[in-house]
């Protein structure tokens, strides 16, 4: 009976075990299940975006041929008003170099003398650059501000009156004498620069 007593035991033991196994099994799945539960909350999002566009410095020198200027003779003078404009939708800063040509070794574009003042030419104001028409400069196209440069906002227009001048006092020399200067306008934003 000895046997018999502690096989029952045993097995009322292990039953018990299951019992208490099963029992803490099914109460960790409950907590586990109640503890999910318990996390939920309500949730929501938004998004915002982001838009860019590029802004522009757009320049533009009206007429495109300033002057065309034959027979001339010691004494005489002309003058043309350059417009120089901004259609781009940043301010802009330009300088003004000058390239010319000497293809018959008179030197007429050095001979020649060139003003160049603030306005237009019926109402021009502030000298801004008067010397040999083979030098003419406004400014420095080095990027950044320099002294000389010219400012024009956006849509906005600024005109010079360009005189030239040959001297009365140009010799033989010079007759038949022939040149061409190009007016090179060079622009960059002034915002950050």
């Amino acid at each position: 009976m000895d046997k018999l007593a502690l096989d029952q035991t045993t097995s009322r033991r292990r039953t018990r075990r299951r019992a208490l196994v099963a029992m803490l099994l099914a109460s960790s799945l409950a907590t586990v299940g109640a503890g999910a539960m318990s996390l939920a909350v309500f949730t929501d999002s938004k998004a915002t975006s982001g838009s860019w566009t590029a802004g522009t410095v757009i320049l533009g020198v009206s007429p495109a041929t300033a002057f065309t200027a034959t027979g001339i003779l010691p004494g005489d003078t002309d003058s043309q008003t350059i417009a120089v404009s901004n259609t781009g939708t940043g301010v802009l800063r330009y300088a003004m170099t000058t390239s010319s040509t000497n293809a018959d070794s008179k030197g007429l574009a050095a001979q020649m003398t060139l003003t160049v003042k603030l306005g237009t030419c019926a109402a021009a104001t502030t000298t801004l650059y008067t010397g040999a028409l083979s030098a003419a400069f406004l400014g420095n196209p080095a990027q950044g501000d320099d002294t000389g440069d010219r400012e024009v906002a956006a849509g906005a227009t600024d005109n010079l009156c360009f005189a030239w001048t040959f001297p009365q006092t140009s010799g033989n020399g010079f007759k038949s004498a022939a040149t061409t200067a190009t007016f090179t306008f060079a622009a960059e934003q002034t915002a950050n620069n």
